[in-house]
């Protein structure tokens, strides 16, 4: 039988990390022909990720320029990918979630009339502005998507809102298939300044903050939060893996620079993050990818966003919505640092995301939809006290 040709395409960091355990999943299987494209979107954080998994790509646009716009984003990957599908015919391509990347990349693969599925589909904020562009961009691919691989029964539910129900399938999500290669594969070194903190004595906050709808005036509550804290509790040091983007480097170093306690480092590879989310004692965060990962390591988390499209972490008890506001930070956070019922109840309660064979049903699924097989996948159900 003719393997089914499989075009995974994606350009960011947060993209590869989720898409990696499953290019690894296609690549094991004699049934796929596994290929990768890459927009880089990002370039440098997205390198390293395909170093981490030790995996290469046979096609790379490399758009990613000084000053990048939504509009050169969009217009470079769509105008590069026409070509590559036209080249390549691959049966099918996938993507994941809801950048720039993922849009075009199912635009283009609608114009060439090739089925795609839509890894991480289903996620709903409710706001076509919140997150932006990602709301949209993942609502628009759900438009155009054959497969649609949806984490959570939720998500399924979202679908199934919008008239969605042919080529739906509830597989958990991939980031906790790539936790379990990433944990073992960390080395135990940083190589940077927090190999020297004190990780016994000391409580280590992990903070990222990056979106688009939080520069200005939210990221600035944020980071005086943050410094806040800082000072009013002197067992406590926070890291924060500074993003690349210009202004949230320039607002960081404004008003954390020269902050006691406060580690602007650059941003770490994908073994090294979750390494230091599991040494962590809890975790402020506007990263969606966060809100699923950290159940699996049992640390609380306070979304810096004004809503989520992952309320599952919620119900559940793990995670919980901080806003932009500084006061409403600075007092869940506290409640964190003085309140142990509450720090316990957060970190024990159960991950909704995932048991790590996402890569396994969405492999299967594709060979169910393309004919292949005549089983569909389990869909994943929560193990309570799992």
């Amino acid at each position: 039988m003719t393997p089914i040709k499989v075009m995974s395409i994606f350009g960011t960091r947060p993209e590869a990390i989720k898409m990696a355990p499953l290019l690894l999943e296609l690549n094991s299987r004699p049934e796929f022909e596994s290929v990768t494209c890459l927009t880089a979107q990002h370039r440098e954080m997205l390198d390293a990720v395909m170093a981490r998994f030790e995996l290469d790509a046979e096609y790379d646009l490399n758009i990613m320029e000084p000053g990048q716009t939504l509009y050169t984003v969009t217009a470079k990957a769509l105008l590069g990918l026409g070509t590559i599908l036209e080249n390549a015919k691959p049966d099918c391509i996938l993507v994941h979630g809801d950048t720039s990347t993922t849009f075009t990349a199912a635009l283009a693969a609608f114009y060439a009339k090739i089925p795609v599925g839509h890894v991480e589909a289903g996620l709903r904020s409710g706001d076509k502005y919140s997150p932006y562009p990602e709301e949209l961009n993942r609502k628009l691919v759900t438009q155009i998507a054959d497969m649609h691989f949806a984490p959570t029964a939720r998500n399924a539910e979202n679908l199934k809102r919008e008239c969605i129900t042919d080529g739906v399938f509830i597989t958990g999500n991939t980031v906790i298939d790539a936790m379990r290669y990433t944990l073992d594969s960390f080395a135990g070194k940083f190589g940077n300044v927090l190999d020297t903190l004190d990780w016994e004595n000391r409580r280590i906050i992990t903070l990222t903050c990056h979106r688009r709808e939080n520069y200005g005036e939210p990221m600035r509550n944020i980071f005086d939060a943050v410094k806040t804290l800082a000072a009013r509790y002197p067992d406590v040091e926070f890291v924060y893996p500074v993003h690349p983007s210009p202004t949230v480097k320039d607002t960081a170093q404004e008003i954390l620079g020269n902050c006691e306690r406060v580690h602007l480092i650059d941003p770490l590879d994908t073994a090294e993050m979750h390494a230091l989310m599991n040494r962590s004692y809890f975790i402020l965060t506007d990263s969606g990818g966060i809100q699923e990962e950290a159940p699996s390591l049992g640390k609380p988390v306070l979304v810096l966003r004004r809503e989520t499209e992952r309320p599952e972490a919620i119900e559940a008890g793990t995670v919980r919505l901080a806003g932009v506001d500084r006061e409403e930070i600075i007092t869940l956070a506290e409640t964190l640092l003085t309140d142990p019922l509450v720090y316990s109840a957060m970190a024990d309660a159960v991950n909704p995301y995932g048991d790590g064979y996402a890569s396994r049903r969405i492999a299967d699924a594709i060979l169910w939809h393309f004919g292949q097989s005549d089983k569909q996948p389990e869909p994943f159900t929560p193990q309570i006290g799992g």
